[in-house]
């Protein structure tokens, strides 16, 4: 059996509702990790009957709102300048966070407001950091909240959906899951080294000006 085919098994096999609260705790905190691999899966098991949608909603939701509520509390506790000082470490640079991209959500968060945490919950580039800004400018924890809930649980719609439905299509997905999965690891694969070039080529540079 081809090592995608044991890998995809296994994922399946251990997808439940405790794993997708931590993987979405983690994807929506400062870890890298695409929700995109997490809820469509557990849709297709729900669909199958394994799961219930209900439960995908819900875990996912629930695991999305405390990675949110752990950046917020972090840039709460940190404040801007160390936070800055740490986007610039080498850690933070392997978890492919920088000051640019910090940068980018405080500047998506100032344009857009209070509603950015529920905007920027639907734009890949921001969603995960949108958390930070709104801690560093000590927004209202109710609004946050509301907010984030209202993004978080919409994104988590449209995932579930794709997931639900293709299950239906499962007689022409599943003889090409190698191929999938194949495809899957090589974008996931080039994403991580196009970010991780981006922030040494960064670090490069900020040495440079120093």
């Amino acid at each position: 059996m081809d090592i995608f085919q044991t890998v995809f098994d296994w994922y399946m096999a251990n997808l439940n509702y405790f794993s997708i609260y931590i993987l979405m705790t983690i994807e929506s905190s400062f870890i890298p990790f695409p929700s995109e691999i997490v809820v469509p899966f557990a849709a297709w098991k729900a669909a199958e009957g394994s799961l219930t949608m209900a439960g995908v909603m819900l875990s996912s939701t629930a695991g999305a709102m405390t990675g949110a509520v752990i950046n917020y509390y972090l840039s709460v506790w940190l404040g801007r300048p160390l936070l800055y000082r740490l986007a610039d470490t080498r850690w933070a640079h392997l978890l492919l966070i920088n000051r640019e991209a910090v940068e980018k959500a405080e500047h998506y968060f100032v344009k857009h407001g209070k509603t950015s945490t529920f905007i920027g919950r639907l734009v890949p580039a921001v969603r995960q950091l949108i958390s930070i800004p709104a801690g560093l400018s000590r927004m209202k924890i109710g609004a946050f909240l509301l907010f984030t809930f209202l993004g978080a649980a919409i994104w988590n719609v449209i995932l579930a959906i794709i997931g639900y439905f293709a299950y239906d299509k499962r007689e022409y997905i599943l003889p090409y899951i190698d191929w999938i999965m194949y495809a899957i690891g090589a974008l996931f694969v080039v994403w991580l080294v196009w970010k991780g070039i981006g922030a040494y080529r960064k670090g490069r540079r900020d040495k440079s000006i120093q």
